[in-house]
């Protein structure tokens, strides 16, 4: 790691030595916050499934649009699954397992299996030996440097901002989440829920388009889903793949480091913290995913300690991100592949 880096790093651990203790009260769930949560956001979610469909044998583009602004409800609603999974949303573990179910019914997302992924994400984030679960893929230079041409095109391709965010999160969401590649030892039970819970939501989704209509349910759900998973995609990309993000072999992490140099603070207008359920507030939910979304403000707002060291980006200044590759080791950030090849001209220069 860099001198300059380092120097960071020790002053970033020096100030939030206590960090533990600062979190503590911010992690208690409170009922009738997650209660007025599930309100606000299954109610305007629900009002615009209904308005959706009803809309479809006038204006299909009038119902995409409405499908955008429905995505970021579905992204609330998931935002409480994901807490559920975290067993933060509410007091009651089983009472968190049957709420996160339900919202899997919406999001289309299985619960339990996505949950234990999740998990050992947070577990992970930021070494280098975990990078491809739960997280998006990329290589480091030095990787991308021994790739022949095929591989160095297929990773160019794959991480081509059209792929990257438009195909992928439909093959996630349709592939990735139905068919699991990943079997730790004892993943058994996980599995067997991943796939009974696949089986029920289609067999929902079967049930509603016989009801109201399969050229209709595919058209307003289809449409919330995808715009849904595009949003998704580009938060979690944004908050772990920023320029300066933290990854370091399993031997040189520090758990601290990661969360708060790993992850991004989102700094994005109050509504659409709303609509995200706080969950630009990534680098306070690594360091603990016991904190609540709807305490993730709160906790900020009243330390702004720990706010110091993370990195802060607005939605225009996370746009550039997109040109994020490649992991420079030496350099200890992310590089474009501009930044890449520029450095491999200069270096066959010099030699």
């Amino acid at each position: 790691m860099a001198k300059s880096n380092q120097l960071g790093v020790d002053d970033l651990q020096q100030s939030l030595k206590h960090w533990k203790s600062i979190i503590a009260e911010y992690q208690q769930a409170n009922t009738w916050r997650a209660i007025g949560q599930l309100f606000t956001s299954f109610g305007p979610f629900l009002a615009l499934w209904v308005l959706m469909y009803f809309t479809v044998q006038y204006s299909v583009w009038l119902t995409l649009a409405l499908g955008l602004v429905n995505a970021f409800f579905l992204v609330r609603i998931f935002i409480i699954q994901h807490d559920c999974g975290h067993y933060s949303f509410l007091a009651k573990r089983k009472v968190n397992d049957a709420v996160g179910f339900v919202c899997s019914f919406f999001s289309s997302i299985p619960y339990t299996y996505w949950a234990r992924v999740h998990s050992f994400h947070h577990g992970h984030t930021g070494q280098l030996e975990h990078r491809d679960i739960g997280d998006i893929n990329f290589v480091t230079a030095e990787e991308f440097r021994n790739f022949g041409r095929w591989g160095k095109l297929k990773y160019r391709v794959f991480r081509s901002p059209l792929v990257l965010f438009l195909v992928v999160p439909v093959i996630y969401f349709s592939v990735i989440l139905r068919i699991s590649k990943i079997n730790f030892p004892g993943w058994s039970p996980v599995i067997r829920k991943q796939n009974i819970n696949n089986l029920l939501i289609l067999l929902t989704y079967a049930g509603i388009g016989y009801l109201v209509g399969w050229r209709a349910f595919l058209i307003v759900q289809g449409s919330i889903v995808f715009f849904f998973s595009i949003i998704a995609f580009w938060f979690f990309y944004v908050q772990h793949q920023h320029d300066h993000t933290y990854m370091q072999w399993s031997k040189n992490w520090d758990y601290l480091t990661a969360a708060i140099k790993g992850a991004t603070f989102y700094k994005l207008p109050r509504f659409m913290h709303f609509l995200t359920g706080n969950i630009g507030y990534h680098h306070l939910h690594h360091l603990s995913s016991r904190i609540p979304n709807y305490n993730l403000r709160r906790c900020a707002r009243e330390n702004p300690v720990l706010q110091v060291h993370v990195t802060q980006l607005t939605f225009l200044k996370s746009l550039p991100l997109m040109f994020n590759k490649l992991w420079d080791e030496e350099k200890q950030r992310m590089i474009s592949f501009r930044e890449f090849y520029r450095h491999e001209a200069m270096s066959s220069a010099a030699s």
